[in-house]
């Protein structure tokens, strides 16, 4: 989704995928993927590839076990950071689903509105047939946030981003779930399994004039989609204030912290 505007690069050999990314001009490298014995490896070749572009190694976005492995290899040459605005919120599925207890009490009380509002409002899966649907929804939602924020280029990137997921529907084999409403879809999202108990959600789109949309949506993408997982992982914030607060107001089981990692000598 976000190759172009992050330029990433990808090189696999020796079965190691190595990942690369560029932001304001600056080469960024992502977490390796590869068995763990591979790691140094890896690290290694990254490094190489850096100094042959002139530039010195910076890992983004890595996750804790990375860190720990860097600074038990490679004591005192990398330096850290922890990148709050990239941790990923992880949430218990059974909780989405039912929205027991005080603490989210008032997501419980937005979704009963919601459906006492609109009892005709439907749950259904993306398919091929309802992607013209979404495309319309999200083309309305753009429309009135790029008019609040003109200046913001996230904003367009990721649109394009999800139109190209929805011209590739069945090739991505993503799970989506809509919210109809008299005949429009209102809100819609779409994620895929992670690993054997965990499901990442990617994006999540709905009409903020309506009343318990987005609870309707988070709520039913899970129950019909995911209840048989534990954890729902609803990614990063980056940062925006208002996402955060929604994500924080969920109240995540774990967060998955995230670190950047430079290298300050060897």
């Amino acid at each position: 989704m976000w190759r172009k505007p992050y330029h990433v690069q990808i090189c696999e050999e020796d079965g190691v995928l190595c990942m690369t990314c560029e932001w304001d001009g600056v080469l960024q490298a992502l977490q390796p993927v590869c068995p763990q014995e591979k790691w140094n490896e890896a690290v290694e070749k990254l490094r190489s590839y850096f100094g042959q572009q002139g530039k010195t190694l910076l890992f983004t976005g890595v996750e804790k076990n990375f860190v720990d492995f860097l600074a038990e290899t490679y004591a005192g040459q990398f330096a850290f950071e922890s990148d709050r605005d990239n941790y990923d919120y992880v949430y218990l599925a059974d909780k989405l689903i039912t929205l027991a207890g005080r603490k989210l009490h008032s997501k419980k009380n937005h979704l009963n509105a919601f459906r006492k509002l609109y009892p005709q409002a439907e749950y259904m899966q993306i398919t091929p047939e309802i992607l013209p649907d979404c495309r319309a929804e999200l083309e309305k939602w753009y429309a009135a946030h790029i008019e609040a924020m003109p200046d913001s280029q996230f904003i367009p990137w990721e649109r394009d981003a999800i139109l190209e997921l929805f011209e590739d529907w069945d090739y991505f084999q993503l799970k989506g779930g809509a919210i109809c409403l008299d005949g429009r879809i209102i809100a819609f999202t779409f994620g895929e399994q992670l690993n054997s108990d965990s499901v990442v959600v990617h994006v999540e789109k709905a009409d903020p004039n309506i009343r318990g949309a987005y609870p309707a949506i988070n709520q039913g993408f899970v129950e019909h989609e995911w209840s048989g997982m534990t954890y729902i992982n609803r990614e990063e914030d980056m940062g925006e204030e208002g996402l955060r607060k929604a994500k924080e107001s969920y109240k995540p089981e774990k967060m998955i912290e995230k670190y950047n990692a430079k290298l300050i000598a060897g």
